[in-house]
């Protein structure tokens, strides 16, 4: 067996990839020992049971030899992978009608409870967009206030909920796509918002939260600030010039799924990939496709091999996942597989909290101005 490089396992440090199915198969097996990735990502289609997840997360990490992201999208609402598991879970609307910072917190705490009982260690929530009628078609119950303080009310205590249940947070979609009119899965929207109005309301979250959560950047473009159509996932404008020095984030940065149209509109996937590690960014997200995987991760490879400043970025990139991973009390342990009371107590919390949140807003919504 010809011996790895130090330069594929550090690009493997690059990405955070989807699963196909809900068991680990030869093929699956095969890939993740060959890239060694930071992380999985599991969607609705591999999470069948609580115990049977729980058990594909293992036999994941099994494969890798460093500690593995195990990471889902859980925002409630519209975005729940565990809607035929464990019930629905109240979106962060309905949370933030009850105007009621206990039960933002708790929020965050019943679903990073939920994440880690079936083997979860990072949730990519909250999204932090703000609540814009140009939006509102798109985002939904996902978002939460037009009014930047408040999303970031809501946002800082579901994230210590989550981090008391042991389990890392990501604010999305920087810089955020409150006035994006189109939805980044199909399109690449344009932001036609000046950098003030961006810096005083979108980007006041990730000024007030940049100590607390990985950063997930997404695919709009902003031709007042960039002077062109780049997606800020590829734009070291954004990375590196905004968040990184500007903010002064010194968390992981993570892109936005590179299958997506809104960034293949811009880019081919492995080009995509090139451009977010050369833009600053850490963790590569590609949710679907293995030959996706397997494409990127050789482009990375190739690029790193031919040229040095790229391999540099790549040195620090994963570098920093590494260290970020050798500190991260949310990687340490890991809870048993989930008992069948385990998973009726968890669904019995989450259907109790949503009857509170509904009486809640009920209650609120009586009280006088």
């Amino acid at each position: 067996m010809q011996k790895r490089t130090n330069t594929a396992d550090l690009i493997g440090q690059l990405l955070i990839i989807g699963l196909d199915g809900a068991e680990i198969s030869l093929q699956l097996r095969s890939l993740l020992t060959r890239i060694q990735p930071a992380g999985v990502i599991l969607f609705a289609r591999n999470i069948v049971k609580a115990e049977q997840t729980w058990r594909l997360l293992k036999d994941c990490q099994t494969c890798v030899s460093t500690p593995l992201f195990a990471c889902v999208d859980l925002e409630g609402g519209k975005v729940d992978r565990f809607r035929d598991v464990l019930g629905p879970t109240p979106s962060a609307a309905d949370v933030f009608a009850t105007s009621d910072r206990k039960l933002f917190r708790k929020h965050g705490r019943i679903v990073g409870a939920s994440c880690r009982a079936m083997g979860f260690n990072f949730d990519l929530a909250p999204v932090v967009d703000l609540a814009c009628a140009t939006s509102h078609t798109v985002m939904g119950s996902r978002v939460v206030s037009d009014d930047p303080r408040k999303v970031v009310t809501y946002a800082r205590e579901f994230l210590a909920g989550l981090r008391e249940a042991r389990v890392f947070g990501a604010v999305k979609h920087f810089p955020g796509l409150g006035d994006a009119s189109l939805d980044t899965h199909h399109a690449l929207p344009r932001v036609n918002k000046s950098w003030r109005k961006l810096w005083e309301q979108d980007l006041a979250p990730y000024r007030a939260l940049r100590r607390e959560a990985a950063v997930l950047v997404g695919h709009a473009a902003y031709p007042q600030v960039t002077g062109d159509c780049c997606p800020a996932s590829l734009s070291r404008k954004w990375v590196t010039d905004v968040l990184r020095k500007k903010i002064r984030y010194r968390g992981l940065v993570l892109s936005d799924d590179l299958e997506m149209g809104g960034v293949l509109k811009a880019a081919p996937i492995e080009q995509a990939a090139l451009k977010f590690i050369r833009a600053g960014g850490n963790l590569c997200l590609i949710c679907h496709s293995q030959e996706h995987i397997l494409s990127c991760y050789q482009a990375l490879m190739d690029e790193a091999q031919s040229d040095r400043k790229f391999a540099q970025q790549v040195q620090d990139a994963a570098s920093q996942v590494l260290a970020f991973k050798r500190q991260s009390r949310e990687l340490r342990g890991r809870e048993r597989a989930p008992s069948e009371q385990k998973i009726q107590g968890l669904s019995r919390q989450l259907w109790e909290f949503g009857e509170q949140v509904r009486l809640k807003t009920i209650s609120s919504a009586r009280e006088p101005a």
